[in-house]
């Protein structure tokens, strides 16, 4: 089931303690149960995947060609369709239901959701800049960006280049982040650090795609205390 992966809702930020005393920053998640609308198979679509519905939502929100959908798969609305490409489609069947146990033997996690929207911004706040001199010259424009462009050739503002516009409000992904603790009657799930966005963003959590190999704070805590226990060699 790591294939696959679950929606939810950023909380907000807390922390956890462990025995040792170490504090550990933390954003919690909420989930709600995604359920499986459709099973894609490789022969029709040329690829295998699940669609996944998450969330609820009114029967009055949606399109006619939605309300026929969901009629035909026997299932109430859901505000969110996913697809999560699979290896195997024989492991899921249409209708299950599955919450954040799939996250049980899970360490690391890739996170996925909006950053926070600044609205429009300059380039000093947008890009770094450092802005035109205070002095000689430079009056009303202190911040402004200066030349953008050439001469007559080639005549234009090159696509991609630095200027003022709008700041944040763009999908971001963060990698290898680790599960510091998962609540299962209350669909919640603790992970390490911040993620973008602010609360109640909506937020993508899979397994995380690349093999990680390093210790999680509960193993490193283990071993310090191993450690602890074995005791000191006599000085001679």
């Amino acid at each position: 089931m790591s294939e696959i992966g679950l929606i939810g809702k950023k909380i907000g930020m807390s922390r956890e303690f462990y025995n040792t005393g170490q504090s550990v920053p933390v954003t919690v998640i909420k989930f709600e149960k995604g359920r499986i609308i459709n099973v894609i198979e490789k022969d029709k679509r040329g690829y295998s995947a699940v669609q996944i519905g998450f969330g609820k939502t009114k029967q009055s929100k949606l399109t006619k060609q939605m309300k026929g959908f969901f009629t035909k798969k026997n299932t109430e609305p859901k505000k969110k369709l996913k697809e999560f490409r699979v290896i195997d489609t024989n492991k899921y069947k249409e209708g299950n239901e599955f919450g954040i146990e799939i996250f049980n033997e899970v360490k690391f996690v890739d996170v996925q959701s909006r950053t926070i929207g600044k609205g429009f911004a300059g380039v000093m706040k947008r890009h770094n800049f450092s802005g035109l001199r205070a002095t000689h010259g430079v009056s009303v424009s202190h911040r402004s960006h200066g030349s953008t462009g050439q001469r007559q050739d080639p005549g234009k503002v090159f696509k991609g280049k630095k200027m003022a516009g709008h700041m944040g409000s763009k999908i971001r992904k963060m990698q290898n982040l680790e599960i510091i603790r998962s609540d299962v009657e209350n669909n919640l799930l603790f992970i390490k650090g911040s993620i973008p966005g602010s609360k109640n963003t909506e937020v993508m959590v899979k397994k995380s795609i690349k093999n990680i190999s390093k210790l999680n704070m509960k193993e490193k805590i283990e071993i310090l205390e191993k450690q602890k226990k074995i005791p000191e060699k006599k000085k001679k």
